[in-house]
């Protein structure tokens, strides 16, 4: 495991979220399905410290039948109000019907034939952009591409996707590369210079 010195600093000393920024943060995701769970936990995340989401992902995962878009699709009232009861999610009611408006939009789209991974790596020409930051004070909450997903999705019938989320997305996927240039972590997950 690298050290504070050779790592980006936000993970600070927590195990878990330490972990998640030396195994999975930035690292490319081209999976529809883990592309749209990973959204929608972003969305869940809008207000508040992905270490709270991350913390209870395997929680979430459980209440949400993984963010399989069929299943969440197909979720009625009362398979809402239960999800609002459980204290293991983010019991908030926007963000818990988003979640099925959510998987309603993916699954329109895949039934017009477009590959949710390709829709949205289109926003960064397919690669990803490999920043050079060196400090935390550096990094953006949103950019021109996340700007432009985040009306894309909004305009396809998503919800709870301003562009801060979909930049923080971005990040956790890789189509950014924003971790520290001193970090272990920045040359394996590289791509376009910026």
């Amino acid at each position: 495991m690298p050290d504070n010195l050779s790592c980006c600093e936000w993970p600070g000393n927590d195990p878990q979220m330490r972990d998640y920024h030396d195994t999975e943060w930035g690292v490319v995701i081209r999976d529809d399905r883990a592309l749209f769970a990973k959204l929608e936990l972003d969305g869940f995340q809008a207000g508040l410290s992905w270490k709270s989401i991350l913390h209870r992902r395997d929680h979430f995962l459980r209440v949400f039948q993984d963010f399989d878009p069929v299943r969440l699709a197909a979720w009625d009232e009362s398979r809402i109000q239960a999800a609002l009861l459980d204290p293991g999610i983010i019991r908030n009611r926007a963000k818990v019907r988003a979640a099925v408006t959510n998987a309603q939009a993916y699954l329109d789209m895949a039934a017009a034939g477009t590959s949710f991974s390709e829709f949205l790596w289109g926003f960064v020409g397919g690669r990803t952009i490999d920043h050079r930051f060196t400090s935390l004070s550096q990094l953006p909450t949103e950019s021109a591409e996340s700007q432009a997903m985040s009306k894309a999705l909004k305009k396809a019938g998503f919800r709870f996707c301003g562009p801060t989320i979909c930049y923080a997305f971005m990040q956790a996927v890789g189509m950014v590369n924003d971790h520290m240039v001193h970090c272990v972590r920045h040359g394996s997950v590289g791509g376009v210079r910026t």
